[in-house]
Parts: C-alpha cells; sequence; structure tokens
C-alpha cells in the first residue's frame, strides 16, 4: 500500500513538471515572437485589368540584407491578384503569420513571369493581355524597407499601397510594358484613414438621386500644396463613388478629385489624419463642366 502511494505521488509531480514545462514553453513563445500581417490596398491605374502573380514574400532583420525568410510556406504561394480590384477600401491580406520578436528591417515581393496588362482600345473594347516585364522583381524581389522593432506578444499589420498608375511604364513604341513597382509603406498603428464619397450635380431619371461618380480620380497631397509636389497617396472611386486611403502618417492634407465631365475639385480645408481613426470627409458634390 505505501509502495503504491509512493508511486502515484511520483507520478503526480511528474505531471505537475510536465505541465508546467508546456506553460513555460507556451509563455517563452510568446515572449519571442510578434504577429505579423501584410495587407495590399488601393491601387488605381487606367487600366482594365493589371494581373500579378506573387512567388513569394520574405522578410530578413538584417542591415546588410542577409537572412531573407520566406511568410508561410510553399503552400500559400502563388498569390495571384488584379490590382484594379482594390479600390474604396478593398485589400487583400498577404500574409498573416508569427515571427520572431525584435528588429524587422525590410521585407520583399517575388514576381514571377506571368503578369499581364489589360488596356482599353480607342472602341472602348478590352484588348488582348499584354505581357509585363518585370526584371527587377525577379530576380531579387521588390524590396520594401520598414525599420520596425517588433514587441513581443503584439501584433503588426503593414499597409502596402501599390501605386498601379506610377508603377507601368510603356517601352517608348515597341507596344510593350515594363513593371517597375511603386509601393508606399506604414504601419496601421501609427497610421489613420481618409474616406468618402463622390456624386455628380446632376441626377438618374429612373433614381432621382444625385449620381455617383465612378472612376473618379482621387489624390491626397499634404497640405499645403506646393508648385511641384507629388501626391502622397491616389486612388479610384467605385460603382458607388466611395473611395478610402488607409496607412497616411498623423497630419493636415488636401484632396484633389477629377472626373470626365466635372470641374476639378481641391478641398478648402484641412482634411485631418490622426492614429488609429478614420476620418469620414462625406459626400463630395463636383460640378458639371459649363457648356461654352
Amino acid at each position: 500500500m505505501r509502495l503504491r502511494n509512493i508511486f502515484y505521488g511520483i507520478i503526480t509531480l511528474l505531471m505537475v513538471f510536465t505541465f508546467q514545462s508546456c506553460a513555460n514553453d507556451s509563455n517563452d513563445t510568446i515572449a519571442k515572437t510578434a504577429r505579423v500581417q501584410l495587407k495590399l490596398v488601393d491601387a488605381p491605374g487606367d487600366y482594365l485589368e493589371v494581373n500579378v502573380e506573387i512567388i513569394d514574400i520574405q522578410y530578413n532583420s538584417s542591415e546588410d540584407g542577409g537572412g531573407w525568410k520566406s511568410f508561410g510556406t510553399e503552400a500559400d504561394y502563388p498569390i495571384n491578384v488584379d490590382l484594379t480590384e482594390l479600390t474604396a477600401g478593398n485589400s487583400l491580406i498577404l500574409a498573416d503569420t508569427i515571427i520572431a520578436s525584435g528588429m524587422l528591417q525590410q521585407i520583399r515581393l517575388v514576381l514571377s513571369d506571368n503578369n499581364t496588362l489589360v488596356i482599353e482600345n480607342e472602341a472602348g473594347e478590352a484588348e488582348e493581355p499584354v505581357h509585363l516585364d518585370t526584371p527587377s522583381a525577379q530576380q531579387s524581389g521588390l524590396k520594401l524597407k520598414l525599420n520596425e522593432t517588433l514587441e513581443p506578444g503584439y501584433s503588426y499589420t503593414f499597409i502596402l499601397d501599390w501605386d498601379v498608375q506610377k508603377s507601368i511604364v510603356k517601352a517608348g513604341n515597341s507596344g510593350k510594358y515594363n513593371l517597375k513597382p511603386v509601393i508606399r509603406v506604414n504601419t496601421e498603428v501609427n497610421s489613420g484613414s481618409v474616406m468618402g464619397k463622390v456624386e455628380g450635380d446632376l441626377t438618374d431619371d429612373e433614381i432621382e438621386n444625385p449620381l455617383a461618380i465612378e472612376g473618379a480620380t482621387v489624390e491626397i497631397y499634404n497640405d499645403p500644396i506646393l508648385e511641384g509636389d507629388e501626391s502622397i497617396a491616389s486612388t479610384y472611386t467605385n460603382a458607388n463613388g466611395e473611395f478610402k486611403f488607409e496607412g497616411l502618417a498623423a497630419g493636415n492634407y488636401m484632396l484633389e478629385i477629377k472626373a470626365d465631365g466635372f470641374v476639378e475639385y481641391e478641398s478648402e480645408s484641412d482634411i485631418a489624419v490622426t492614429i488609429g481613426a478614420v476620418n469620414d470627409v462625406g459626400t463630395i458634390t463636383l460640378t458639371i463642366t459649363p457648356i461654352p
């Protein structure tokens, strides 16, 4: 009887040690890792489709660019996306992974050679897809600097705003196009958003409501706008006339909106962006261009 009690006691102690060890391992894991999410957002461009194939997304913590590691596994790739669909707040999660905490220096997107462009001809019809040459993004990958310190146990969302209009370059009169990606990166925890809606000062006879303007170009600038300034980001309105900018640093901004048949709009007052908040500027009504 005494031996049996001793045996049960030993078993109990072993179970306690095992549970404690598992708990400690779990705590150690949390203490040494952070969650990283990569979100691809607003990507305007005067094209019907811009189809890219991402075959790997990597990161490193080294200043000299060594030690690249992949987000996720081989099963997570390729990622195929039509960049023109990412407007008015639509986004695509490229990666959502637990990685080691500490300094995150860079990420890079590696593209395949399977990238195409669809444009509209003079008759308003879609032409056959055109191949997009992407030499730099295929060989060493498209590198983006982050220089963000990941605190253990925290989650980070990096917003990648791919500007299609600035990324596609026509190669002279050859009929060929090159893809030279222009991507703005910000951290969601350190940024804010601006959203709104664009309508025209005319009505649809059937619905008798102000007509939402689809495809209007919306650009956001640092305030004040100085001569020669380039926009911080740009996007197109969707079928409901809606637009949204994400990943903006805190500060004051101005909006410019252009749409065929309407007078160009420029906001008259500052549009304030605060960290972690969405500034809804409401409905902006464009005036129809006067007929001479």
